[in-house]
């Protein structure tokens, strides 16, 4: 059977309300399944996570990344799978995500350098950024890469995710903000990120599941989901997590309510960049932790 692939043509005759998870779902290829890629997404949430005032528990985060990362390298010990990921010569770049409204947590970024740390990689070899990641020496010799950011909408791909995060790793990021930035798939494959990111992370601590606009950000739409989405793939991951906050506008408006546009570049990335699964029936979830109102 000729394999066919939903063209963004397709993709936006859908109405606006239409559900994400159909769109990145088993609505995206015609086929065979059974062959075709799979990919392995942890979900891991801790009920203790945030204290008062959203205050996150560095203790219990730690915990988490900890339980999400041997989960996914299938290993009984932290260390163990960090070793896996990380070799003492690395360079490692962390690029976190510093928008002041809903930024990386501080927390986070320690617990990923306190890993790599005790992996071996030396303090001198490894950075976190964001915006200045072109003018920073460690990921511009960087042999290995950390992608960490956190889960919400976003006024020019639909979704804030790990896809996205790479945006500043050109000189130009205003020009991928086309057909629901559809291009960002592309940064993948230039020499400065190509081939070298190890782990992608979405902080689900709270999220933000809806927003129109340029900046938007208001607290009704950010909830205490308490997660994290960990992965190798970061098509997978984006997936998963665009499919979080669908879900999640549903159980809040009664419906699937518009952004201001579908999360078009999660598909192109699969389809066109071949940089991962973006169909959910070829996503293995493995849920850790609790799992009250996990909503997926």
């Amino acid at each position: 059977m000729e394999e066919k692939i939903i063209t963004r043509r397709d993709f936006l005759r859908v109405t606006a309300g239409t559900a994400v998870a159909a769109t990145l779902g088993s609505g995206i290829i015609l086929g065979e399944a059974r062959t075709e890629p799979t990919a392995k997404v942890v979900l891991i949430r801790n009920a203790e996570v945030l204290g008062r005032q959203d205050k996150v528990q560095e203790e219990i985060l730690q915990s988490m990344l900890d339980e999400a990362v041997k989960s996914l390298l299938g290993t009984n010990k932290p260390l163990e799978a960090w070793q896996k990921l990380f070799k003492s010569s690395d360079v490692v770049g962390i690029k976190s995500n510093v928008w002041n409204k809903l930024p990386t947590p501080k927390e986070l970024e320690a617990a990923i350098k306190r890993r790599l740390l005790d992996v071996g990689v030396a303090e001198k070899n490894i950075g976190i950024d964001d915006r200045e990641v072109l003018n920073n020496p460690v990921f511009l010799n960087a042999t290995a890469l950390v992608n960490v950011r956190p889960l919400r909408t976003h006024h020019w791909s639909g979704v804030g995710t790990c896809l996205k995060n790479y945006i500043q790793f050109v000189p130009d990021p205003s020009s991928y903000h086309d057909e629901g930035c559809s291009p960002l798939g592309k940064i993948w494959t230039y020499p400065i990120v190509k081939g070298k990111t190890r782990l992608n992370i979405l902080s689900a601590l709270t999220p933000q599941f809806y927003g129109r606009g340029a900046n938007f950000f208001d607290k009704r739409y950010v909830w205490p989901y308490k997660g994290l989405i960990v992965g190798a793939d970061p098509v997978a991951v984006d997936a998963v997590g665009a499919h979080l906050i669908q879900v999640k506008r549903i159980g809040f408006f009664g419906e699937d309510r518009a952004l201001d546009v579908p999360p078009i570049h999660i598909m192109v990335a699969d389809k066109k960049y071949h940089l991962g699964v973006s169909d959910l029936s070829r996503i293995q979830l493995i849920k850790i932790g609790w799992m009250e109102e996990a909503l997926i």
